[in-house]
């Protein structure tokens, strides 16, 4: 039978403190990641973001992908009552273009909350990592 050789065929062993290892064995379990793992990317020079961050990115970014959902809805919205305006020499009515105008206003205002939000997480991340 042929020996597989290991990718990954060093071995290394750390000494810590209680005081080390339990430190280290939070960062660990904040970032989501195995031990091996996370002392890989630590050695690589990788930020490594605790877990609960990036779900938080997640969510934000679940957020972001339904707005553009709703602009792009807003945007077939506004190319239908243009072919219709083009096609039958109908403008629509001033309440019509009211309420797209309010939708758009609102969705600019939920989108301008959201990207603050995402900088006050980035410069939070930042000020930690300094």
């Amino acid at each position: 039978m042929k020996k597989v050789k290991r990718r990954r065929n060093k071995a290394v062993t750390v000494r810590m403190s209680e005081a080390e290892y339990a430190d280290f064995q939070n960062r660990v379990k904040e970032s989501g990641l195995s031990q091996q793992a996370f002392i890989i990317s630590a050695v690589r020079g990788a930020t490594i973001t605790p877990s609960d961050e990036i779900a938080v990115l997640k969510e934000i970014s679940k957020t972001f992908a339904e707005f553009v959902k709703q602009i792009r809805g807003m945007g077939t919205n506004l190319n239908q009552m243009a072919h219709v305006a083009n096609g039958q020499g109908y403008l629509p009515g001033e309440e019509s273009l009211l309420r797209l105008y309010d939708q758009v206003g609102n969705m600019r205002k939920e989108s301008e909350e959201i990207w603050q939000s995402i900088r006050s997480s980035i410069n939070q991340q930042k000020a930690t990592e300094q």
